[in-house]
Order: structure tokens, then C-alpha cells, then sequence
């Protein structure tokens, strides 16, 4: 199984290859086909076995996709680390989608078609809906990245309040790194006969994949990052240099406590 074969674009798989990613990991085979398709998808996967990118991957070429309409994107996160994880993975990889002449003309002229992706844990969502600095009711897609991790951040019923926002109508995409009988009843609540995928354990350690020099810079630039800090200002630089989503960039990046606007 290759990239090519999943349905990713090739101006996607061209970041990803040049990231140091030859090939995709299970759980990346397995779910993004689903993701590209519009399915719900309920998938327990293990730590550092490509979780992130394999949602990563298929959201950015459905925010690109042309004729797609404006998508509402909101991907709920353990914590404020997670949250920065994420909006670097969403500058990197999508560093080919670049602008165009005609792209620019269509965003001056119908600016309703740019996209939003929010990011976040439960208990900052829940403080921006309140303080009405953020507003989920027209959401297409739905991530949570490991209710497992939410549930023992002691986040749930900030998760339950956040579901009571969203519209009805929408994709779900649930990740969890085991089974829990405490968040059964929710994800009843947020699946529709999903598609259920399993990755074993042994699957764990496939994201090491990536050159051993990717890895050493990553783990440094995590390691040197302040998750405390106002804004993620490394992913924001990306999406300037690299005119990212094709004219359509995320309006807000939520990881820290506050609304980056990416202007």
C-alpha cells in the first residue's frame, strides 16, 4: 500500500515524502480512505503509530478539494500539547497547496468559502464558546483525538457539553488508544454506524519511519516549545511562507489558552 493508492492528492504526498515518510503505517492505511470518503470512523490505536497524520493527511485535501464549500473543522485534543502537534502537522504537510492568481481573485471575491479549523482541549473550547469568542454550531467534521486521554484529563463532561453545540448533520472521526466502558455512552452519542478500525499494539513504534534526523529535530523543537506561550508561532510561520490551504487557511489556531488569528 502506497500514499497514492489511499486517494491523497499529490501535492500532499509530495510534504509528506519530503518529511522523510516513505510509506503509510496501518493505522494511516486504514483510516484515511474512510476520512476521504465522508464515513464516521471510530478507530483504537496505540501511541506513535501515525494517529495524527492519518487525520491530518485526508482534512487537508478536503479543505482544498475544489466545489467542496466552506468546511468547519473542529479537532478536540487531550491538552494544549496535543493541540500544537496538530496545527504543526497542518502547516507542514500542507506546504504544496499553494496559491494561485485565480485562487486569490475567488477568496477576494467570496471570502464565505474560506475554511475554519479549530483546535483544542475540551475545557479551553467550552471557555471560548462561553466567552462567545467562538461558535460550533455550523461544524461539517468532527475529530476528537483520543477520548481515553480526555477521559483521564478529567474532561468529559466538558466534552458532553461541547457535543450539545454541534449540529446533528456532520462527519465524526473518534480515536481512542483502548476501550473504556466510562466513554461508551458518548460515543454512542457521536457515532453513526461507524466504521470500526483496530490497530494491534505491536503497531506501536511504525511512525519511526521517518529519517532518524526528522525525529532528533522534532523531538528538540518539542522539548524547546513553552505550551504556555500566547500562540503557536512556528506553525502560524509556516502557513505564511507556504500560502497554505490553497487561499482557504484556518481562521483560528486554538492550542494555548487564546485565538490565534492567522493573519
Amino acid at each position: 500500500m502506497n500514499f497514492i493508492d489511499l486517494g491523497l492528492s499529490s501535492k500532499t504526498i509530495q510534504a509528506i515524502e519530503e518529511f522523510g515518510i516513505k510509506e503509510p503505517t496501518t493505522v494511516q492505511s486504514d483510516v484515511i480512505p474512510s476520512i476521504l470518503q465522508g464515513k464516521d470512523v471510530f478507530t483504537i490505536a496505540p501511541q506513535r503509530c501515525g494517529k495524527t497524520t492519518s487525520y491530518v493527511f485526508p482534512l487537508i485535501d478536503i479543505i482544498d478539494a475544489e466545489n467542496s464549500g466552506k468546511k468547519n473543522i473542529l479537532i478536540i485534543t487531550p491538552d494544549s500539547e496535543q493541540s500544537v502537534v496538530v496545527s504543526d502537522r497542518l502547516a507542514i504537510f500542507n506546504k504544496y497547496h499553494e496559491i494561485n492568481e485565480a485562487t486569490i481573485k475567488d477568496k477576494d471575491e467570496d471570502i464565505d468559502n474560506e475554511a475554519n479549523v479549530i483546535i483544542g482541549s475540551p475545557d479551553l473550547l467550552i471557555e471560548l464558546t462561553n466567552e462567545k469568542r467562538i461558535d460550533l454550531a455550523k461544524i461539517n467534521i468532527l475529530i476528537v483525538d483520543d477520548i481515553n486521554l480526555i477521559k483521564k484529563n478529567k474532561q468529559l463532561s466538558n466534552l458532553e457539553k461541547i457535543l450539545e453545540l454541534l449540529p446533528a448533520e456532520k462527519q465524526n472521526i473518534v480515536y481512542t488508544n483502548r476501550r473504556s466502558k466510562e466513554t461508551q455512552d458518548i460515543l454512542d452519542k457521536i457515532l453513526k454506524a461507524p466504521q470500526e478500525i483496530k490497530v494491534n499494539k505491536d503497531k506501536e513504534q511504525e511512525i519511526s519511519q521517518a529519517p532518524v534526523e526528522q525525529k532528533k529535530k522534532a523531538s528538540s523543537a518539542a522539548k524547546s516549545r513553552k505550551f504556555n506561550e500566547t500562540e503557536d508561532k512556528e506553525a502560524l510561520a509556516l502557513m505564511k511562507k507556504y500560502n497554505s490551504f490553497n487561499g482557504k487557511t484556518p481562521r483560528f489556531l486554538l492550542n494555548a489558552g487564546v485565538i490565534v488569528a492567522n493573519e
